[in-house]
């Protein structure tokens, strides 16, 4: 009798474990919510699973500016000295002395390349300065949407562009007066 009730004992202890882990499943499983009835947020948590896998990291290839002085630019790094033309993927210098002599033939770069422009933000100095119609209403005509400010709202607006991945270009005239020229 007495080795029986140590076997049992023992059958007892063997099963526990299986016991415990039964009980444990099926405690777990009442506490699932049942799609029956109404999903709090901290229900609904347990059936969604959300993941973010980044397939392009951001490009350098984009123009950033990233300071301007009465001397300049700092484009991606590189210093630009006087106006200067920014357009997807390049720096050029920009042959204009002031916005008087923003004309037909200095904009004309703009209309001309591919992928067209679809907007060009043009940089006047110190102060937001009234170019042309004519030369307004042409650059419309060829499809170019141009934006005149003075130089630090343009780089502002161009950088703002540029990060919604528009096709942006910018005509910058250094400003004469910069409270700290970091250049």
């Amino acid at each position: 009798m007495a080795l029986s009730a140590a076997l049992r004992l023992q059958s007892l202890r063997s099963l526990a474990p299986h016991c415990k882990l039964f009980a444990s499943a099926l405690q777990s499983h009442t506490q699932q919510p049942c799609r029956s009835h109404r999903l709090a947020p901290t229900d609904d948590e347990l059936y969604q699973r959300t993941t973010v896998t980044r397939l392009e990291r951001d490009s350098a290839e984009f123009m950033f500016i990233e300071t301007y002085s009465s001397q300049g630019f700092i484009i991606n790094g590189d210093k630009v000295v006087g106006p200067c033309a920014v357009i997807p993927k390049a720096i050029l210098q920009w042959n204009v002395g002031s916005y008087k002599d923003i004309n037909l033939e200095s904009l004309s770069l703009f209309h001309m390349l591919s992928p067209r422009i679809e907007i060009l933000v043009v940089g006047t100095g110190d102060r937001v300065e009234r170019l042309d119609p004519n030369i307004l209403k042409f650059m419309r005509q060829k499809g170019v949407a141009v934006e005149v400010q003075d130089t630090a709202n343009a780089c502002a607006t161009f950088n703002f562009l540029v990060s919604e991945r528009r096709i942006t270009a910018a005509a910058l005239i250094p400003p004469q007066l910069v409270p700290k020229d970091p250049l």
